[in-house]
């Protein structure tokens, strides 16, 4: 819990171009949860970072060492104070990274020290999702815990149809109310 009352949501933003859809699940969650925003380098070039400071009325992490440190790290602290871990959209590259503990970025290194409940929300290139080194990512994530919200079969934004669109919005939501 935060100072306001609310439940807080550490909520991770990738590089891919489902990246714009987590300013709509930012803004909804933002009505009930207090959300902290982590984005990597690759999703600024997707979506602007003063879209979720201003969705979610706080500072958006985006650099491992960009913000002070008082006593702690950020990323241990919000690994301290957060009561969920959601990343929306999950891509290959954050799955891989995740899967096998790699922590060289703000999200990453955030990713590596928490130790709470997470939800994925992959979105990704069909024949990305069906690759054998996703698989076995997402299956040992699983094996951890990890929740995955999708994705789903659809036709993404490079013009592929099958399983690697990201879940709708008000379902991730749905996933993420009955998990906090």
């Amino acid at each position: 819990m935060t100072e306001s009352g609310k439940k807080l949501i550490a909520m991770g933003i990738t590089g891919g171009i489902a990246a714009y859809k987590a300013a709509d699940l930012c803004s909804t969650l933002a009505k009930k949860y207090d959300v902290q925003v982590i984005m990597t380098e690759s999703s600024q070039e997707f979506v602007g970072e003063l879209t979720f400071r201003t969705l979610s009325r706080r500072p958006v992490i985006r650099e491992l060492f960009a913000i002070p440190a008082e006593v702690r790290p950020a990323h241990v602290a919000l690994a301290d104070e957060a009561d969920l871990f959601i990343v929306v959209p999950a891509t290959a590259n954050f799955l891989a990274k995740y899967a096998n503990g790699i922590a060289d970025d703000a999200l990453s290194t955030f990713a590596a020290t928490w130790q709470g409940k997470t939800i994925l929300a992959p979105a990704m290139n069909p024949k990305m999702w069906s690759q054998p080194a996703c698989q076995r990512n997402v299956d040992f994530l699983k094996q951890q815990g990890v929740i995955f919200a999708g994705p789903v079969s659809g036709r993404v934004a490079c013009g592929a149809d099958g399983v690697g669109r990201m879940m709708d919005i008000s379902d991730i939501s749905d996933i993420i109310d009955s998990n906090i």
